[in-house]
């Protein structure tokens, strides 16, 4: 498969998610070019990845390299716009979330694709992670009874990785939309709309910019509501100390209660722990 990668300024490109070097390692793909508007920066990503051909304008790179598959990254305000080319000249792609800097530009993307019945995908990775799994057999199951609510905690280390990964961007309101909220705050939102089942209102948000005085914020908490009543609160932050996450996961219930912290998930019932 022939693939081309989109914004590699992106620090997902080469850290945490790591697209390119996991391409780069698999025998049947060829990165067929890689791009971003500062040469340098897709210059260096080239250079890790086995030296791909870099450009400046995406555009071009998709003209020139007719792609089977696109990784678009790039900074947040530009992704709406990639996304309505990708799909206006049928490439499939995944992008990264958010996909935009507002409401109103992800859904006219979402609608773009329905309509054209587009593969488009966002990588929303902690749907698959064993807590989730867990809650959703039990659910399932009936085992939690009446749902109350659901809690999502992902604390990472401080925004001062973005720039170390070539991503100061990140660190702009312009170009990123916000900061761990607009970043982190994605998988919360979704995993409460995924294990309810159920369109959700938010109640209520607070943030705070205290702790590392960026011009985005360092620090956010959401209430929600879902249809039924079943409430959530999402926190995300980047004022963990160290590397790693300050995290917590709980979904509960008149008869059960899971909770997944410090590596360790616990299923507590009338009865005792599982």
């Amino acid at each position: 498969m022939r693939i081309a990668a989109i914004g590699v300024s992106h620090w997902h490109s080469l850290y945490d998610s790591a697209y390119l070097r996991h391409l780069a390692g698999m025998p049947d793909v060829e990165l067929v070019g890689l791009q971003d508007n500062v040469a340098e920066i897709a210059a260096r990503r080239a250079a890790v990845v086995g030296n791909p051909p870099v450009f400046i304008d995406y555009r071009e790179m998709l003209a020139a390299t007719r792609p089977d598959f696109v990784i678009a990254l790039g900074r947040h305000s530009t992704m709406a716009e990639i996304a309505h080319h990708l799909l206006d000249h049928g490439y499939p792609f995944l992008m990264e979330k958010p996909m935009g800097v507002n409401a109103e530009e992800v859904r006219r993307v979402a609608e773009k694709a329905t309509a054209k019945n587009a593969f488009v995908a966002v990588p929303l990775g902690q749907r698959y992670q064993p807590f989730v799994a867990r809650a959703r057999q039990l659910l399932a199951e009936g085992r939690f009874g009446p749902l109350s609510h659901i809690y999502a905690r992902q604390n990472r280390p401080t925004s001062a990785r973005y720039p170390a990964w070539d991503a100061p961007w990140m660190l702009d309101p312009a170009a990123a939309g916000g900061g761990c909220l607009r970043n982190l705050g994605t998988h919360g939102l979704d995993l409460f709309l995924f294990l309810t089942g159920e369109e959700a209102q938010v109640t209520g948000a607070q943030l705070s910019w205290r702790a590392l005085g960026q011009p985005v914020e360092d620090y956010a908490s959401v209430l929600v509501r879902s249809a039924s009543g079943v409430l959530g609160t999402i926190e995300v932050g980047n004022t963990f100390p160290r590397d790693g996450t300050d995290g917590e996961w709980k979904i509960a219930g008149r008869d059960a209660i899971l909770v997944l912290k410090d590596s360790t998930m616990r299923l507590v019932t009338a009865s005792g722990e599982e």
